[in-house]
């Protein structure tokens, strides 16, 4: 059977208990763990809970993993990994190992931002110019960008440390890195409540370049852009060297007042245990940022936030008591922003929340304010997709009607942050109450009607 003989199967199983069970008796790891525990309790969330109850585990292997760049050397993968390349034999021009420009293009990454601990995501590109009569091996240029993104980063840094190590690993006649950088802005629950147009992602560009390239204005230049744009690639403002220095959502709240000293303490734990410095400058306030983001998610009541504005169900029948064509009264709220935080990994996931309902004068009776208030209140804790949806449902068919139907699209980070890195995946859930769910006519008509949203927000 291969690789699907049975012993195979239990002996690639035993190898990754084993794994585990050694990872989790590290003293990093036991450290962030703690760590995890102090910032759970600091949200009132009860450490033994189901739900919970691994979570300090899964976030230390989650940023164990994600940070490993640390304990990697440039040249243990570039060591071994030139190969010699002739250049043009006589007459003028640049070839092969002389001079003749390599570039790959669309290397997905993704980094942890030092300003707040959030993932960010990194499409790469990165040109070399060979020099010597030698090329390198083209996967090495991604794996030496991998080494630098799995560290705690700002996008400029990010850049310019990929192309030093490069130029200096190889020793071409120069390297160009550029790099397109999406952070996920999340804004606090007050904030989602005035503002339902918040943009779920911050894109920048950072470039970087050496020899050759030092100069950005240098014709070599013009030809790697033009060798992006012919793949496609559109790159805004990417000529002029970017500044990263405030990019990130978090820099730009203002003050940030005092914050839980037991969890701040707990996030320098995190550094440390990562094998970085708290005290470095950009780090400094990095632990008071996250704390202030991760308290958005704390327990809430139900009642209190709905401030009374559940109702008794809604009778959808016609005044004269009969059902009438359920397919004719379908109504719908699309594109409801929500954000969220996944109980399992404590990394965000956003996206748009759609609820169809059925209305026999085709009006929303409470408006859309409020069902929006709904998205949020459950948006805004520790959750999965599956329970957020089911809650959504049940609450909103106290004032919409019992017949509901609810589709959540969502971006996880969680889905490229670890071991799986699974770029560009989009996560949908659903949930049907009353009529829908025995109606599948009803169904593919609401699901028929919902926008293109696949990016889910971006």
């Amino acid at each position: 059977m291969g690789a699907l003989d049975e012993g195979h199967y239990h002996a690639e199983i035993d190898n990754e208990v084993s794994f585990e069970l050694g990872f989790e008796s590290q003293p990093e790891t036991l450290a962030i763990q703690d760590a995890v525990r102090v910032l759970l309790q600091g949200l009132g969330e009860d450490i033994n809970r189901e739900g919970i109850k691994k979570t300090p585990f899964r976030v230390a292997k989650a940023l164990r993993q994600g940070t490993r760049g640390y304990k990697q050397k440039v040249n243990d993968i570039v060591h071994g990994a030139l190969f010699p390349e002739a250049g043009l034999e006589g007459g003028s021009g640049q070839a092969g190992g002389v001079g003749g420009l390599v570039i790959v293009r669309d290397l997905d990454l993704f980094s942890y931002c030092e300003s707040c601990l959030l993932p960010f995501q990194v499409k790469c590109h990165v040109g070399y110019v060979p020099s010597g009569k030698r090329v390198v091996g083209l996967s090495k240029l991604s794996r030496v960008a991998d080494i630098f993104a799995k560290r705690l980063q700002s996008p400029q840094r990010l850049a310019d440390e990929v192309c030093t190590a490069l130029q200096h690993g190889i020793k071409p006649t120069g390297v160009a890195v550029v790099l397109q950088c999406m952070h996920i802005c999340f804004p606090n629950f007050e904030s989602a409540f005035l503002d339902s147009t918040s943009q779920g992602w911050v894109k920048i560009t950072a470039t970087s370049g050496s020899g050759v390239f030092e100069d950005g204005n240098a014709d070599v230049w013009t030809d790697f852009w033009s060798l992006l744009k012919f793949r496609g690639i559109s790159i805004d403002n990417a000529h002029r060297r970017s500044s990263s220095q405030s990019w990130c959502p978090s820099q730009s709240c203002g003050m940030l007042g005092q914050a839980n000293s037991a969890m701040t303490n707990a996030v320098n734990s995190i550094l440390k245990s990562l094998g970085e410095d708290p005290l470095r400058e950009e780090l400094v306030e990095t632990p008071s940022r996250f704390v202030k983001w991760f308290m958005n998610f704390r327990n809430s009541n139900l009642e209190m936030k709905l401030n009374g504005f559940v109702r008794s169900r809604i009778d959808t029948r016609s005044p004269s008591g009969q059902v009438g064509n359920f397919n004719d009264g379908i109504c719908s709220e699309l594109n409801l922003s929500f954000w969220s935080q996944c109980e399992h990994h404590l990394l965000p996931f956003q996206g748009v929340v759609h609820i169809g309902y059925h209305s026999s004068d085709g009006v929303n009776p409470v408006g859309r304010p409020l069902v929006l208030s709904v998205v949020h209140f459950y948006g805004f804790k520790l959750q999965v997709q599956e329970r957020v949806t089911r809650q959504i449902a049940e609450t909103v068919s106290s004032f919409l009607g019992e017949d509901i139907i609810v589709v959540v699209e969502a971006n996880h980070t969680c889905m490229i942050s670890r071991g799986i890195e699974k770029f560009g995946s989009n996560t949908a859930t659903f949930a049907v109450l009353g009529r829908f769910s025995t109606d599948p006519v009803a169904r593919a008509k609401f699901l028929q009607s919902l926008p293109d949203s696949c990016s889910a927000g971006r």
